[in-house]
């Protein structure tokens, strides 16, 4: 293998770790790739999935505080003080202050990692009470276990976005640790066990607290599916209404002339005002309206470009379109975007459609048949957010790809990383190679664009230029830079 691929092997190997957060554009759903960055006109958590998190800093704060109170305000370090067993009495003040911590993660933002603290000091905690202290008897059975059920609730809830070994492991964890502690007498006798007299009174209040967690659990799922369904239903709303907007960002080349544009779909809420894609194309993906929603872009785009053929400024752009992994996993994805060709009368070297490299993970043949019929009627093609995913180099070369896209994540901190910095190079190299092109999204600073300049890459987008703008914008932003 040549060096160059070789790098880039290794450096697409060390992009995802598996219990890293998962990016959003490597799941088929390019739409989440915004285009917006410092300024914008909507945050990124918004509305539900705002709401969302509001209820899981909600829970991991009552979590902490509640293993602060088992811990303290209960007296369970002064009960092990009194009996002389100081091992315990330090064990729960670094409990006490794994609560706290998790708290003040949680209160700062950082829910990932203060469920990762606060769960796992949990189940450590847990378990060594039901082996150690919790001690079963004929007159008093366990209950400490019981929390297992409720924090693997918990669990699932906090980490649903991440990916599925911490999603479903941790989960499955505490569930495995009930059945084993529910189903057995396991327990290893010693002086630290509490006595029956004392443990009669500790299992009511550890079976109340332990329903109250899981009641708390099942009141954010509900809210949660609620949430969803609302969303659900203004979404299909907004296709039948036509509150759906397309927002183009320019791309540049290396003249400094606008080339093309890349089409971003906008919800124009009319409660609500600008909702992020982040929010609602997971859940078109999730409910399948990502095809009417995939159909009506293409449909605008099309659309489009048949105005822009129209004026002698505007007749060479192209435009690109993402292309979720459903809407071309359709059996009639080819027909369907012939059709809109075909009735708008354009020009299908002006169209490029960007396909995300998630997308090559399955069903790589299927895939190459459909864009190698689109590339026979002329239409191009872009791969998006190259270097994140996961598929083989050995593909690369069948596909009938014109162009690869550095991704923004590699671009951010291309000065200041030497890893980013030389898989960009590799980037551009393996496109020189190939014959594409490359260009490079995400670009904000001028030191940046002198540096892809520099390796080879001719190509930008990104806030240095201009942020995703509504369709008046853009043309205005072409003619200006056609003076």
């Amino acid at each position: 293998m040549p060096p160059g691929l070789r790098r880039l092997s290794t450096a697409l190997w060390q992009v995802g770790p598996m219990l890293a957060p998962p990016a959003p554009s490597r799941s088929g759903m390019p739409w989440l790739d915004t285009g917006i960055g410092p300024g914008a006109g909507f945050r990124s958590a918004h509305g539900a999935q705002a709401k969302h998190q509001r209820r899981m800093q909600l829970m991991l704060s009552l979590g902490s505080i509640l293993l602060m109170l088992m811990l303290i305000a209960a007296g369970w370090g002064v009960f092990f003080a009194i009996k002389g067993l100081w091992t315990v009495v330090v064990l729960d003040l670094g409990m006490a202050a794994t609560g706290a911590a998790a708290l003040v993660m949680s209160r700062r933002g950082s829910l990932r990692n203060a469920s990762l603290l606060l769960l796992g000091n949990l189940f450590v905690a847990i378990g060594a009470i039901c082996v150690f202290m919790d001690v079963p008897s004929a007159e008093v059975p366990r209950a400490t276990h019981h929390f297992y059920l409720s924090l693997g609730a918990c669990a699932y809830l906090l980490f649903r976005g991440e990916r599925p070994l911490l999603r479903h492991g941790v989960a499955l964890l505490f569930f495995a640790a009930f059945a084993v502690f529910a189903s057995s007498d396991v327990a290893i006798v010693t002086s630290y066990a509490l006595p029956d007299e004392f443990r009669v009174g500790g299992n009511w209040v550890n079976n109340i607290l332990a329903l109250l967690t899981l009641y708390l659990v099942l009141h954010v799922m509900q809210a949660d599916v609620a949430a969803r369904n609302a969303l659900e239903d203004e979404l299909r709303a907004a296709l039948d209404e036509q509150q759906l907007v397309l927002h183009y960002q320019p791309q540049i080349g290396a003249d400094g002339q606008v080339t093309g544009a890349e089409a971003l779909v906008r919800w124009q809420h009319p409660q609500r005002g600008m909702v992020s894609p982040g929010e609602f194309i997971p859940l078109a993906e999730q409910t399948g309206l990502i095809l009417p929603l995939g159909a009506w872009v293409m449909r605008e785009a099309c659309a489009q470009l048949l105005r822009w053929s129209q004026d002698p400024r505007t007749a060479s752009l192209t435009l690109a379109v993402n292309v979720s992994a459903q809407q071309f996993r359709q059996p009639d994805a080819v027909a369907r975007v012939s059709a809109a060709l075909d009735r708008h009368g354009i020009d299908p070297s002006r169209l490029k459609i960007e396909l995300t490299e998630s997308m090559l993970v399955s069903d790589i043949e299927d895939t190459i048949a459909k864009m190698t019929a689109l590339k026979a009627r002329g239409v191009g093609f872009s791969l998006d957010d190259f270097g994140t995913g996961f598929s083989s180099l050995s593909y690369l070369k069948r596909l009938p790809l014109d162009q690869l896209k550095i991704d923004q994540s590699f671009v951010r901190d291309v000065l200041t990383d030497p890893n980013d910095a030389a898989i960009a190079r590799t980037v551009v190299s393996l496109g020189q190679t190939l014959g594409l092109s490359v260009i490079a999204e995400g670009v904000e600073t001028e030191g940046q664009r002198a540096f892809l300049a520099g390796i080879g890459c001719q190509a930008y987008q990104g806030y240095l230029f201009s942020r995703p703008v509504p369709i008046e914008a853009f043309e205005a932003f072409v003619r200006a830079k056609a003076r």
